[in-house]
């Protein structure tokens, strides 16, 4: 196909797509949340924006009401719009199937140049490269060591604490604020660059990996990149886990197309010099190119090695990064600092309810006993979760191990955030789930992005707002028929299905 002849499809999908009524509800669901992430509740105290705002007698109470319900509906028509494409429902229509990476395309647009949505973690990024930029280890001290407007931006639980995050990833931040000519404001939106290029990572690699497996590239494609989580998490909130989970399935593609996980061994080891988690995907790379069958000695110690190997290879490109990055590891100073926050994670909100009786009866002096150690529990969950997943599945199915121990982790970490979720959530459609699998998946989606709505709501004084829209979500959900056939019609198999 010459260039030419791709840009004219490009455009025909692009004019296909925005001729669909439920992608135009998604485009206005985008627009308003973009017009909802100028209120007060996510703005920071401190802002080009802010000021501007103020300015025009937008800071108050009318203003904080009128935000809410921007984002309030912005997110049920993003829900609405996801589900009515939803490929079986156009199947059954008798609907052509859309390319989603022009619905994608098309929805996501409104956010490009918006202040982050739903969270602060861009300011973050962008204080961390100025730190960098200024002679000062990320690793060693939190953006309030050096007061301005950078750090005024961060909110004010990070202030004090280190950075988290892989090398790689403070380093791109500090060439990102350089290119923004170290103004803050910029510094934060061009922080949407690497989780763009994640997103169109994710785009390129997630139907080629489907068809591979025989899953209908149009029904991963549909789940996983108009998926609002996906819209909202790495589009609008421009968390590096975008560019994080993009490397992930570049290095899961490259092990299929050329059948030699080292390639992709190393990609994985520079995705977790994006963010650690990462590493989980190079335990799983040698057995899509030769499956794990059998329990005797030896293909279990043969299995073992060449695991660990990919394993030891993705750690060296870590090492390496790392050192020529001139960072080290101190990010090791940081791994409690996700978890200084309290989420719906369930271990921790079981914690809450059985911390509450407990400090009624006087039996906790500390008032955290509890919750630390249900928090302690489920990571234990999780790592006893995590081999069993291994055991039954990463031999023969090692991607349904990368995605369902993902997800496990994701529920039983301390904290939980809705970006998470898409580290397991891009490989979801290649264990072809169920219909019952499919609809607790999207049942949850609402109730992440419902999650999302309380605290902003809760940040502008109208929680009665978000209680709504969790309705408004569960009525949406329950007006749609939820299944969806993963099988495509013409597969290309691989040496193992996943």
């Amino acid at each position: 196909m010459t260039l030419a002849e791709a840009t004219a499809s490009a455009r025909q999908a692009l004019r296909v797509a925005f001729q669909q009524r439920a992608v135009r509800f998604g485009l206005l669901g985008s627009v308003l949340l973009v017009l909802g992430s100028l209120s007060p509740a996510y703005l920071p105290q401190v802002s080009p924006l802010t000021r501007f705002m103020t300015s025009l007698g937008l800071d108050g109470p009318i203003s904080k009401w009128t935000g809410t319900v921007f984002t309030m509906v912005g997110l049920a028509l993003l829900l609405e719009f996801w589900l009515r494409i939803r490929p079986a429902r156009r199947e059954a229509q008798g609907l052509p199937q859309l390319r989603h990476w022009a619905v994608l395309v098309i929805v996501g647009a409104p956010m490009l140049i918006a202040p982050p949505i739903f969270s602060h973690d861009a300011y973050s990024y962008a204080a961390q490269g100025w730190l960098l930029e200024s002679h000062l280890n990320p690793y060693l001290v939190g953006p309030g060591t050096l007061p301005g407007q950078f750090a005024d931006q961060v909110a004010w639980v990070w202030r004090s604490t280190p950075a988290p995050y892989g090398p790689l990833a403070i380093k791109m931040s500090q060439g990102l604020i350089l290119v923004a000519g170290l103004d803050p404001y910029w510094s934060v939106v061009i922080m949407r660059l690497p989780a763009l290029i994640g997103v169109a990572l994710i785009g390129w690699c997630t139907p080629r990996i489907a068809r591979r497996f025989g899953i209908n590239p149009a029904a991963a494609s549909w789940f996983v990149l108009t998926n609002p989580i996906l819209v909202i998490d790495f589009i609008g909130g421009a968390h590096n886990d975008s560019l994080m989970t993009g490397l992930m399935v570049l290095g899961i593609w490259v092990t299929l197309k050329y059948r030699v996980w080292w390639w992709g061994a190393a990609i994985i080891g520079v995705a977790a010099a994006i963010k650690q988690p990462a590493f989980l995907v190079a335990v799983a790379l040698p057995f899509l190119i030769v499956p794990w069958t059998s329990w005797r000695i030896r293909a279990v110690a043969v299995a073992a090695g060449r695991s660990l190997l990919s394993l030891a290879v993705a750690v060296a490109v870590f090492v390496a990064l790392s050192l020529a990055t001139g960072l080290g590891f101190g990010w090791t100073n940081a791994v409690n600092v996700p978890g200084m926050v309290d989420t719906v994670s369930p271990f921790t909100v079981l914690g809450h309810l059985i911390q509450y009786p407990v400090d009624a009866l006087g039996l906790d002096p500390a008032g955290r006993t509890v919750i630390r150690t249900l928090r302690s529990l489920g990571l234990v969950v999780a790592a006893i979760g995590i081999v069993w997943i291994a055991v039954r599945h990463l031999g023969r199915r090692p991607l349904h191990f990368v995605s369902w121990s993902f997800l496990l982790f994701a529920f039983c970490a301390p904290a939980i955030h809705s970006w998470y979720v898409l580290w397991g959530g891009v490989l979801f459609p290649v264990t072809r789930p169920s219909t019952r699998v499919l609809r607790v998946a999207i049942v949850v989606t609402g109730v992440l992005l419902g999650y999302a709505a309380m605290n902003f709501a809760l940040r502008n004084d109208a929680w009665m707002l978000a209680l709504l829209l969790m309705w408004t979500l569960w009525e949406s959900v329950r007006a749609h028929e939820l299944s969806q056939n993963w099988e495509d019609e013409a597969p290309q198999e691989s040496l193992v299905r996943s």
